[in-house]
């Protein structure tokens, strides 16, 4: 690295200190890349970590995170969405410069779009009403994200103006959208819970849904419709002499499960010091050591429920629910509250929706079930397709998390076999002497 000539040794030592070190393998394991990470400890700098490698859509099969004093060092073991390494000197350039500036994290902003932050009480339609009333005001979607979890809905809906094409910037304009979208979400009796909101920047648009549902209270509602997903296991024990909190969570794997869980775990004001997770065919196992932000265990036993709940929450919020249907068409005004009514026209359901446009083409994926719930009888599907555009909406099957069978702990490993044993074998040796585990043989 070059130093401009007025920088001093200080200066050098500090700017060392707070960037983190980054080192990307493919040599050492056969299955997976290698990410680790060294880096000054900071409240939030794993989920930024973690949202990097998220926002890839890659595969985390194990993970190692360790954090003593002031300096941390997670290692991950990533594929990419088929199940492979990752050879792309573009994107592992992308990941090396990306976790190499963590500390300095950056608002995204709308790009001359407005955000709509809505939440309330999900129904069948809800989002063909929104819709409508939007293409009535005169506004183009642009980007969405629709969630739904326990009969409550959050969206950040990203539009412009129909005419300019530009930011909707008319205070009177905004309070008008804004009361008709919640006279839309608070339906016949959900008037305190209906919320909209209009903001120009967001963080990072999944944290905040997220923070959405949790300030919703969602975690605490009973599901409306009777999905068949199987609840994630959670348990929540403290360990006394060391002052932690261990939290175990077993459940299906899929792609961001890690962010969905470590992103909740910040919310709710906790630090992750020590976690492992391992995950096999389709399952994952996640094992995570944490404080509050004081230095404190959990303390009691209602505050060990909440976690429970939030922590289930946070992994069935994106859980796959439903049919996945892909619309592929060009983009004109209308066309969400076009299909969306002719979804709920079939009895259609939308559990979750990423809508997004790239020049002048729609592209967009709706998880859809039955009105309670149910898989959609294949029938009405494609009567569905028939009348979009057999073309235009397509059914794809729900991606899966690929994970390569673990080699045989007999067998030969190799130079790079023996390198991972090796860093394997520091990270269960600095546990010991932690005294998270009992031996580190």
């Amino acid at each position: 690295m070059e130093w401009p000539a007025c920088t001093d040794e200080y200066e050098k030592l500090v700017i060392r200190m707070s960037t983190p070190r980054v080192v990307i393998d493919n040599a050492v394991c056969s299955t997976a890349t290698i990410v680790k990470v060294d880096s000054a400890r900071k409240h939030g700098i794993l989920i930024d970590a973690v949202q990097v490698l998220s926002d890839l859509n890659l595969s985390i099969k194990k993970a190692y995170i360790s954090s003593d004093g002031r300096w941390f060092m997670d290692v991950f073991h990533v594929t990419d969405e088929n199940g492979d390494k990752l050879t792309d000197k573009s994107v592992l350039s992308y990941i090396e410069q990306s976790l190499g500036s963590i500390h300095n994290a950056k608002t995204n902003h709308s790009n001359g779009l407005t955000i709509l932050e809505l939440t309330g009480t999900d129904r069948v339609g809800l989002l063909s009403e929104v819709f409508a009333v939007l293409a009535e005001q005169q506004c183009d979607v642009v980007d969405a994200k629709v969630w739904t979890h326990n009969g409550r809905i959050a969206s950040l809906i990203y539009v412009k103006d129909s005419n300019s094409g530009t930011l909707i910037e008319d205070s009177q304009r905004i309070s008008t959208i804004e009361a008709r979208l919640r006279n839309v979400l608070k339906g016949d009796n959900d008037i305190r819970n209906a919320k909209t909101s209009v903001t120009n920047a967001v963080l990072h648009a999944e944290r905040r849904l997220h923070q959405m549902m949790y300030t919703d209270r969602d975690y605490q509602r009973n599901p409306i419709l009777k999905f068949a997903s199987v609840t994630p296991i959670v348990t929540v024990q403290n360990w006394a002499e060391r002052g932690y909190s261990v939290v175990n969570i077993q459940c299906k794997d899929r792609v961001k499960l890690l962010f969905d869980v470590v992103c909740n775990l910040t919310d709710m004001e906790y630090v992750v010091f020590h976690a492992t997770i391992k995950t096999t065919i389709d399952q994952a196992y996640l094992e995570f050591y944490i404080r509050h932000r004081d230095g404190t265990p959990i303390s009691s036993e209602p505050e060990r429920h909440r976690v429970i709940q939030c922590l289930q929450a946070a992994v069935e919020r994106r859980a796959y629910e439903g049919v996945r249907l892909e619309l592929c068409t060009e983009d004109r005004q209308g066309l969400l509250a076009e299909v969306m009514r002719t979804f709920r026209e079939n009895g259609m359901n939308v559990t979750r929706a990423e809508i997004s446009t790239i020049g002048n083409m729609a592209s967009n994926v709706f998880y859809v079930t039955d009105a309670v719930g149910y898989p959609v009888d294949p029938k009405i599907v494609e009567s569905v397709r028939q009348k979009v555009g057999l073309s235009n909406l397509k059914v794809k099957e729900l991606p899966l998390v690929c994970h390569e069978k673990a080699e045989r702990e007999d067998q030969p490993v190799g130079v790079g076999g023996a390198v991972l044993l090796c860093l394997g074998s520091l990270v269960r040796k600095n546990l010991y002497n932690l005294g998270l585990i009992k031996s580190c043989s």
